[in-house]
């Protein structure tokens, strides 16, 4: 268990790092769109003096909630704001960083206390490769399948940048920290 704990603690920092490489190098400028100064101090402008009011939280633009909202929906432009009304830093803080390391490491835990009586490095591999799978299906690549407005690249993007964080962390862990053949199960005489 303490071998599990350590290897956690260490494939953790490699999620973290894979996550922290897709999206603080230049490669997460992949997943975005960018407007010039101009046009963000628009866009900023007329979000200031559009959802000040009602505040902080997420928003279809326009909303299909009513008639004239269906019909301006399917017109188009559409968005889906997620809207803060107070300004931040740029750069990740501190305790973000620190809570996404904590979240790395007792997921890759969670991993090591799933798999553990499983018989031996090939079938643990094999069974967290088909969970990274599922789960980026499921949670990341379902977004835009069910609400067709969202952008297809991003969302690749990011599933692909979980998929290899989540495998690459799971690897470190089972090949370096656990057994190669999993302990017996206890069996009562």
């Amino acid at each position: 268990m303490l071998r599990i704990f350590i290897g956690s603690l260490v494939a953790g920092l490699v999620q973290f790092m894979v996550g922290a490489i897709a999206w603080v190098s230049p490669l997460g400028a992949l997943a975005f769109k960018n407007l010039g100064d101009v046009q963000t101090a628009q866009v900023q402008a007329a979000l200031a003096s559009g959802l000040t009011a009602t505040g902080s939280g997420t928003y279809f633009i326009p909303s299909p909630e009513t008639a004239a909202g269906t019909v301006l929906f399917g017109k188009g432009p559409v968005a889906l704001i997620h809207y803060n009304s107070n300004g931040f830093a740029a750069a990740f803080s501190g305790p973000a960083l620190l809570t996404g390391l904590a979240m790395s490491v007792v997921t890759m835990l969670l991993v090591g206390l799933a798999v553990q009586r499983l018989p031996d490095f090939g079938s643990r591999m094999r069974t967290t490769g088909l969970f990274a799978v599922a789960t980026v299906l499921y949670f990341v690549i379902s977004l835009p399948v069910y609400n067709f407005y969202m952008p297809w690249p991003w969302w690749l993007f990011l599933g692909a940048q979980e998929f290899v964080a989540f495998a690459l962390g799971a690897f470190v862990l089972l090949r370096f920290f656990m057994p190669r053949e999993a302990a017996p199960a206890f069996a009562p005489n």
